[in-house]
């Protein structure tokens, strides 16, 4: 039995005393012109642990310092060749980061950052997502649905599993 090599990933949902979330702009070199907008994070580092690369990566990428341990809620695995270069896929794990609103600018440089496809950064309310009918894509796909019901419902007892 072949193991599957997954990317294994923590990302925050940052959401503002509005509920607006703040989204990173990758724009994806393949296929040319894909552009998503996900939440902030990225690939856990060997011997890291999932809190501790999810510190490194908001000061990265956005300047964001979280001193607490923020909940785990939502889990997404996406197994599909080609979805991660060098993987058969990822585990996106989302941790709820709740803070005011403020300006991204992390210790990264942009040209850092563009080496990450990251090249912009957007506060969104949850009805701007949802009526959005551009070609930019979303991660997850359906980012309103599982945004709603935290916005809503408040923490989950066990973390949501998401889709594509």
């Amino acid at each position: 039995m072949s193991s599957v090599n997954l990317r294994h990933s923590v990302r925050a949902i940052v959401l503002d005393e509005d509920d607006r979330i703040l989204l990173c702009r990758f724009a994806i070199p393949e296929p040319a012109g894909t552009v998503v907008w996900a939440a902030p994070g990225g690939g856990i580092e060997r011997g890291e642990t999932p809190l501790a690369a999810l510190r490194r990566e908001l000061h990265e990428e956005i300047g964001l310092a979280v001193a607490t341990d923020p909940p785990h809620v939502w889990h997404q695995q996406v197994t599909a060749p080609g979805h991660a270069p060098g993987y058969d896929g990822v585990v996106n794990d989302y941790f709820l980061v709740r803070t005011s609103s403020f300006n991204p600018r992390g210790a990264m440089s942009d040209d850092e950052l563009a080496i990450e496809n990251i090249n912009g950064f957007r506060w969104w309310g949850l009805q701007d997502i949802a009526d959005y009918r551009g070609s930019e894509l979303f991660s997850p796909r359906d980012l309103a649905t599982p945004l709603a019901a935290l916005i809503t419902s408040g923490l989950p007892t066990r973390p949501v599993p998401l889709g594509l």
